[in-house]
């Protein structure tokens, strides 16, 4: 996959991008991670990406054309019409994992960052396929959405993780939180692994690691139970779950 970020600041990636699982994607080429400064394609010889908003107003806004030009530039350079257009920003739709898995099936995604007061509409209108932000808070650029839909969206790609399966058990991946996790040593300070654990019984294993993710789930967000449908073992087991937590 490629993936192509339009950002005012490209220093702010090295880091993310530089380390760990994403390195090691890019490494592999599984992943090709690009930044593109908005700034290129400015028209002045001052490199002005941003101007005042037409009707007044505080603020700044940024301008269309190096806008523009900076997504025809990423677009000409992956030989693919498989491409997702998505702007950052606090009044898009609310990112989830459904998405990231959406977002994995394309062969490019070009990911434009907000910044100042927006962007002038008429790229988001005509250029943008989608705004997606990452929750109900504003913050000082897109620059760190970014970061988290890539990271987030190379979790789903084949190989990144290693274990095809790995991203599988991953809370919100199946719209459960993910279930407790242990390793060694087998007592710590008293505290113990649960003895379900250590049985070798694989059949035990994953009905008590399915129980305790209904459970966490019901505890912390029980309204991803609102509209997921379970299977009569599921109902069995949050029955059990609510049985206990009312002592009978």
């Amino acid at each position: 996959m490629k993936i192509d970020v339009i950002s005012l600041f490209p220093e702010m990636f090295d880091g993310p991008f530089g380390h760990s699982i994403i390195k090691r994607a890019c490494d592999s080429d599984i992943l090709n991670i690009h930044v593109t400064n908005p700034r290129d394609f400015a028209l002045d010889k001052h490199k002005i990406v941003d101007d005042s908003p037409f009707g007044g107003g505080s603020g700044m806004v940024m301008k269309p054309d190096p806008l523009f030009y900076a997504v025809e530039h990423c677009k000409q350079h992956a030989l693919t019409a498989n491409r997702r257009i998505i702007l950052t920003s606090p009044g898009g739709a609310t990112f989830t994992q459904h998405k990231a898995k959406e977002l994995a099936q394309f062969d490019q995604l070009i990911i434009l960052c907000g910044h100042y007061e927006g962007i002038d509409d008429r790229i988001r209108e005509h250029v943008i396929d989608e705004s997606i932000s990452i929750g109900d808070y504003v913050l000082t650029g897109g620059e760190l959405p970014a970061m988290v839909i890539v990271d987030s969206v190379a979790r789903m790609l084949p190989g990144v993780l290693g274990a095809d399966d790995a991203a599988q058990h991953d809370s919100f991946y199946n719209g459960l939180l993910e279930y407790p996790q242990y390793t060694r040593p087998r007592e710590f300070k008293g505290w113990e692994v649960p003895e379900v654990l250590l049985s070798g019984d694989h059949a035990k294993i994953d009905r008590w690691r399915r129980k305790q993710s209904l459970r966490i789930t019901l505890e912390c967000r029980p309204d991803l139970l609102q509209y997921k449908e379970l299977s009569k073992e599921d109902a069995k087991l949050i029955a059990e779950i609510l049985s206990e937590s009312n002592g009978s």
